[in-house]
């Protein structure tokens, strides 16, 4: 039966709404008085109801609730026959809960917009040559799948054959089509605008991407932040005291209809609702423009940030380098280049790319016995040779000789802003190559707004040369600059700055660096939602786009004078409530429930605002 009734909780609301206009059309038009009393007391039964039913389940775990003091005033105001405002108060409250119910679905629309255009259906490659729609369940790791115009790509995979742009905004919140041919990576939810591709699925179902974001902004609106938590506790003490309080002047003043109305006007319901909705739609607001917070908790720390630490190669430059200077020493460069070439394929670093791709291909080599030094570089036995690739500390550390020719051609490649590749083939040195990474467009502006939103320190720490990390400060207007840091000399910093009482952020891109992504207040992963950037961080900014993160800072403060906001607003109705029962003669139940649903209503309508938010330039 309680089931049932709560489930009608709506249907109750619209009678009982009904029920109380039919009792004043019947006294004011015809003077009924029989029938304006019996209305209001049906709708008072009626819509106490549900209100009873979850007091009571509320009761039974312990917890003094709002619907606890809502039944206990209703019920009071019944007895003491005053119908008019026990049926009032009734659907003034079930009709808040279900205003509530609506505007907060509202906030949640970001989530609702993504599980809408997930993929349900496939075109999967048969045994039979032809394409076939398949559910989208069907679809397994290695299928074949063809995408044509105006579809969405059912999983996460690689273009086989065909070419054409891709909407991807579902992923980074970026709506200019993206151009993808052979080899290029898709997602799942995105859709293709015009071509034809045919794909090879890598992950499907919850291992796609856009499950995966989908399952983070779900479990981020549902976390609960620390303010939150504190509300929470202290609606737990705070409910009793409204009723404590209420028996108090009953017992005091004798007057019943008084204490019923304390109870009334003390509900904390604003103050319960204003944190969680500015929370929701925040986060809502983010994961339709690329940022992806990852729970209610960074909120507090991120808008309070005093320095912003990144990392070099994929962050601030754009993460492609080139081969771009190169020395060679001695005899036989041909075969070292081959030896270089396949220990770097090895690596999927950066600059082991640009080393591969500028030697293009070569007699592939058995390489035994990889050893990588972080920090530093790789040491490999290939056909017999003992192989080191790495900086100049890893030549050092290996007892490599640098001659003063040697030593001068370091000085300027460094000087020209390259980060330095050395080879040595037993012992020898045999190429130094200087690798030289692209600023990302647009990073120095990004940069300005950062400063402008508040951001004390601005640093880069880098296992690159001081040179080349020095020219990139120059140029982009950072605070300080590092380079020769090791990872963990990376965190170690970030612990120093910390221990000088700085709230601090690290922007990496969630594999080299995650032990600074770990011990900074708050980890920012530049990455194309990888698994490992989604499970290491704080936030993520989607398909490694830097512009996100102003947006995410300036989202995250206006989240948190959001909620200052509902929680002046929710606490300053209560107040202003309670005094004019006390010293004034125009306040009553009635008057007091409809003020209390409608600071519920402001302070939602006040959180909804940050779905439209938008950094200004």
């Amino acid at each position: 039966m309680q089931r049932f009734i709560l489930s009608k909780k709506n249907f109750i609301t619209l009678l009982s709404g009904i029920l109380i206009v039919i009792a004043f059309i019947s006294k004011l038009s015809f003077g009924n008085v029989d029938v304006f009393h019996w209305a209001l007391i049906f709708a008072s039964v009626l819509g106490v109801a549900p209100i009873a039913i979850q007091a009571y389940q509320a009761l039974k775990v312990k917890v003094v609730s709002i619907d606890v003091l809502v039944t206990i005033a209703v019920t009071g105001a019944f007895l003491i026959k005053n119908f008019e405002e026990s049926a009032i108060v009734t659907f003034l409250f079930l009709f808040g809960a279900f205003l509530e119910q609506r505007t907060l679905n509202k906030t949640r629309s970001a989530i609702k917009e993504l599980t809408e255009i997930a993929p349900q259906r496939a075109l999967k490659l048969m045994e039979n040559g032809k394409f076939e729609e398949v559910e989208i369940d069907e679809v397994d790791v290695g299928d074949i799948l063809l995408v044509k115009t105006g579809a969405r790509v059912p999983v996460d995979g690689t273009v086989l054959t065909g070419e054409g742009y891709i909407n991807e905004a579902s992923i980074t919140g970026e709506s200019v089509p993206v151009s993808k041919k052979k080899d290029a990576q898709v997602y799942a939810g995105t859709i293709l605008e015009n071509g034809t591709i045919q794909i090879v699925a890598d992950r499907v179902g919850e291992d796609t991407t856009f499950s995966k974001i989908i399952e983070l902004v779900e479990e981020a609106q549902d976390s609960k932040s620390e303010t939150e938590r504190f509300i929470d506790r202290f609606s737990k003490y705070y409910t009793p005291a409204v009723l404590v309080f209420g028996i108090i002047v009953w017992l005091v003043t004798r007057d019943i209809e008084l204490a019923i109305t304390i109870l009334v006007l003390g509900c904390p319901g604003a103050l319960v609702i204003g944190v969680p909705v500015s929370n929701v739609a925040g986060i809502g607001n983010g994961a339709r423009n690329g940022v992806l917070l990852k729970g209610s908790e960074v909120i507090n720390d991120f808008s309070k940030v005093d320095a912003v630490v990144f990392d070099k190669t994929g962050t601030l430059t754009i993460g492609n380098p080139k081969v771009v200077d190169i020395e060679f020493y001695g005899n036989d460069i041909d075969e070292v280049l081959s030896y270089l070439a396949s220990v770097e394929r090895e690596s999927d670093h950066p600059l082991a790319k640009a080393v591969v791709e500028y030697i293009g291909s070569t007699k592939p080599h058995t390489v035994k016995n990889t050893e990588v030094v972080k920090g530093g570089g790789i040491i490999a036995q290939v056909d017999g040779h003992r192989v080191v690739v790495g900086n100049v500390a890893l030549m050092e550390q290996e007892k490599v000789p640098l001659n003063e020719k040697v030593r001068e051609d370091i000085a300027q490649f460094e000087q020209k802003g390259n980060s330095l590749v050395l080879t040595s083939v037993d012992g020898e040195l045999k190429v130094l190559m200087g690798i030289r990474d692209q600023i990302r467009p647009g990073v120095k502006e990004d940069l300005q707004k950062l400063k402008s939103l508040g951001v004390k320190s601005l640093v880069v720490l880098s296992g690159d040369n001081q040179g080349t990390v020095d020219l990139v400060a120059r140029e982009l207007g950072l605070t300080e600059a590092h380079g020769h840091m090791l990872p963990e000399d990376k965190s170690a910093y970030i612990a120093k700055l910390q221990a000088e009482g700085q709230i601090v952020a690290f922007v990496g891109d969630g594999v080299n660096d995650s032990p600074s992504l770990a011990i900074a207040n708050i980890g920012i992963a530049m990455g194309s939602g990888t698994d490992v950037a989604i499970e290491t961080s704080d936030v993520v900014l989607m398909n490694s786009d830097f512009s996100r993160l102003p947006h995410a800072l300036g989202l995250t403060k206006a989240m948190a004078n959001n909620m200052r906001q509902n929680i002046v607003i929710a606490v300053g109705v209560v107040l202003v409530l309670l005094a004019s029962v006390f010293f004034s003669e125009w306040m009553n139940m009635s008057i007091g429930m409809l003020v209390h649903e409608a600071s519920i209503l402001v302070v939602i309508l006040n959180g909804m605002r940050l779905l439209r938010y938008k950094l200004s330039d």
